[in-house]
């Protein structure tokens, strides 16, 4: 029995999309990279399980001591495991992304949804609301609002808070965009002529259509969250002690780098692959989402 050609099956931009990205290099070595992440951050004993692998277990006396068979990554500043504190420390910093991530799709993607379907004086009011937020410099916002409710004993979730506050009107622009470059196609106006209510042409018709692009950029948005978070913990105001964050390892190791540069190292490095996998898997979702691209 031959194999049934691609052009035999049933069109669709998801479909071709799918098809397109089982065959694209970047697209597998950034699944797979995630793959690890992901599981690392969900069961993190499954990669140190053994007791020298504690990240809670430091010994000040073996500070910044180097790799050896009991512990590979050698040891930071205050004696602890730098290896298991750089597995438990995934768990963190891929949460608050992945949060992040779907807090900023969902609202900024429904509101730019509803602003791009209604038009008028919605979208105009919505517009003018993500420029006053477009407006705040977003680094100095995100110190503002951790460094305010440092104390409110909320914790990996201030940051959250904090990134999408000031993310999501980017999600909301190219949902709007999208949606009005939709509502005028012929299926949206026949679909109008044929009675179809407002709340059926937005989640049947135009919502599934303007849905590629917001997908593309919370991908791509999911690395520089990670990494954001990052950058609040090295200055003191995201993830706090005891909890682990590499952003906060590396605060904690900079002060001695040149003395023992692996404590920093490590982490930086878990952070890099992470963010530029997911970089990764954006760009290839991309350019299997736009058929301009192929």
């Amino acid at each position: 029995m031959t194999k049934p050609k691609r052009q035999d099956r049933p069109a669709s931009l998801w479909s071709d999309a799918l098809y397109d990205l089982r065959r694209r290099p970047m697209f597998i070595v950034s699944v797979a990279l995630i793959a690890i992440l992901l599981v690392m951050s969900l069961w993190p004993s499954l990669f140190a399980s053994i007791d020298p692998f504690d990240p809670k277990t430091c010994e000040l006396a073996t500070a910044r001591q180097g790799p050896s068979a009991g512990h590979i990554f050698g040891r930071d500043n205050l004696g602890c495991d730098v290896y298991a504190r750089t597995i438990y420390g995934a768990r963190n910093s891929i949460v608050i992304g992945i949060t992040t991530m779907i807090v900023t799709a969902v609202i900024g993607g429904l509101l730019g949804l509803i602003a791009g379907t209604r038009g008028g004086a919605v979208d105009t009011v919505s517009s003018r609301i993500t420029e006053i937020f477009f407006a705040i410099p977003w680094i100095l916002g995100s110190l503002l609002i951790t460094a305010t409710f440092r104390d409110a004993d909320l914790g990996i979730w201030i940051v959250v808070i904090a990134l999408a506050v000031l993310s999501w009107p980017m999600t909301f622009r190219i949902m709007r965009a999208a949606v009005i470059t939709a509502r005028s196609q012929d299926f949206v106006v026949a679909a109008r002529a044929l009675g179809a209510g407002q709340g059926r042409i937005m989640f049947r018709h135009l919502l599934p259509n303007a849905l590629a692009p917001v997908i593309v950029v919370s991908t791509i948005n999911l690395g520089g969250f990670i990494a954001a978070e990052a950058a609040l913990s090295f200055l003191g105001v995201g993830v706090q002690s005891p909890n682990i964050s590499w952003g906060l390892m590396i605060a904690d190791a900079r002060n001695r780098f040149l003395e023992a540069p692996l404590p920093l190292f490590f982490p930086a490095l878990f952070l890099s692959i992470t963010v530029l996998a997911f970089i990764m898997l954006g760009d290839a979702v991309r350019d299997a989402l736009d058929p301009k691209l192929r």
